[in-house]
């Protein structure tokens, strides 16, 4: 009986990097993963302080003549992270319309999984099946083999 094969990719993020690994292998073992060099983004997350150099505008009570510094609505940082979870999504969206997986893995952080989470699409969502809230972006290849290896035949049998 011949082995049914599918390519299975994990994105590993976090707020400012993103990498992609696909397993091709059967459902046997072991598994190989390989890394996905076009599918590779970064943004560059500035400390919170640079990005607010200018200080804060100033406004007056609502009542009396007492004036106070404005804090701001949002961490920009929060928005840099929450904007990096959108483009990833779309990268992988169009590698999902070029059919270039069947399957997705998504293993980032807790509060950058959620983002993804957020961002995702019905479509793109459907391929998911499996998530791993840990941060292994700066994992060496072998650790990300011996971790990740063993998923592929976990998902979607």
């Amino acid at each position: 009986m011949r082995a049914i094969s599918a390519r299975i990719w994990f994105l590993i993020a976090d707020g400012s990097r993103a990498k992609v690994f696909e397993s091709t292998g059967t459902h046997q073992p072991p598994h190989e993963i390989h890394e996905i060099e076009d599918m590779a983004l970064s943004i560059d997350l500035s400390k919170s302080s640079e990005l607010l150099a200018d200080r804060p505008g100033r406004t007056f009570e609502s009542v009396g003549a007492g004036r106070h510094a404005k804090e701001n609505p949002t961490d920009p940082r929060r928005h840099l992270k929450r904007d990096f979870a959108r483009k990833v999504v779309d990268e992988l969206r169009r590698a999902m319309l070029a059919e270039r997986f069947d399957r997705l893995v998504l293993v980032a952080p807790p509060a950058f999984l959620g983002d993804l989470r957020q961002e995702l699409p019905k479509d793109l969502k459907a391929k998911v099946t499996d998530e791993i809230t840990s941060d292994l972006t700066n994992a060496p290849e072998q650790q990300l083999q011996a971790s990740l290896g063993d998923r592929t035949s976990r998902t979607g049998e």
